[in-house]
């Protein structure tokens, strides 16, 4: 079972202690708010504390998680100090919350090992699926690359992955199609494709690609 550490307990950071606690990780929280740690004490072990002070996060047992994730946001200085003291506690992989670029550089260079701009990343999303009625869903995977869920478009429905050949045409790979079953109740069926499988009406496509390429294909 792995043990995840996780300093500030905000809408994000108490977002994921709930839900990493949920999938059965030993989850650690930490944060100054009395009245968060007290509701966080329903799903995981919660402290109260300072953790831009070394020692409290050491005396808390955070040098011993597998992961630390500094989800603290608005006050900068405070997670820049937060994630300098978890690398000084030889926690292996750092994962910092920043909220702008320059922030992320900072945190980057006093050692984070991964950086992550949930406010921005939610937002692209957002605007993605507003933008673009076809995309259900969506998400980068790193700059410039994306995986998608789109409808097939009209112009190819009823033909074969190998027919269609999107790779070469659109510069987009399938991952997968999610298709509707008899039974609109039950969730849709994965299907895992091959070349002689047919994009029908109302089946829906996982792809993965350059950015601008799913755009393209999701309009």
């Amino acid at each position: 079972m792995k043990r995840i550490g996780i300093i500030g307990a905000g809408r994000f950071g108490a977002a994921l202690a709930e839900s990493l606690s949920n999938a059965g990780a030993e989850v650690l929280l930490i944060d100054r708010n009395r009245p968060a740690m007290q509701v966080a004490s329903d799903f995981c072990t919660a402290l109260q504390g300072d953790a831009t002070q070394p020692h409290v996060l050491e005396e808390a047992g955070f040098g011993e998680c597998d992961v630390v994730v500094v989800a603290i946001g608005s006050n900068i200085e405070a997670s820049m100090m937060a994630t300098a003291n978890c690398k000084e506690l030889g926690v292996l992989h750092v994962v910092a919350k920043a909220t702008s670029e320059l922030h992320g550089k900072i945190l980057k260079r006093i050692g984070a090992d991964n950086v992550i701009y949930p406010d921005r990343d939610s937002a692209r999303r957002l605007a993605h699926s507003i933008a673009n009625h076809n995309a259900m869903d969506f998400f980068e995977v790193s700059d410039g690359y994306s995986i998608c869920e789109v409808d097939v478009p009209e112009g190819l429905r009823g033909k074969t992955l190998a027919d269609a050949d999107l790779r070469r045409q659109k510069g987009v790979t399938v991952l997968c199609i999610r298709r509707a079953q008899e039974d609109p109740k039950k969730p849709r069926k994965v299907i895992f494709p091959d070349a002689s499988d047919a994009m029908l009406p109302g089946d829906r496509l996982i792809v993965f690609g350059e950015s601008k390429k799913v755009d393209s294909l999701s309009k």
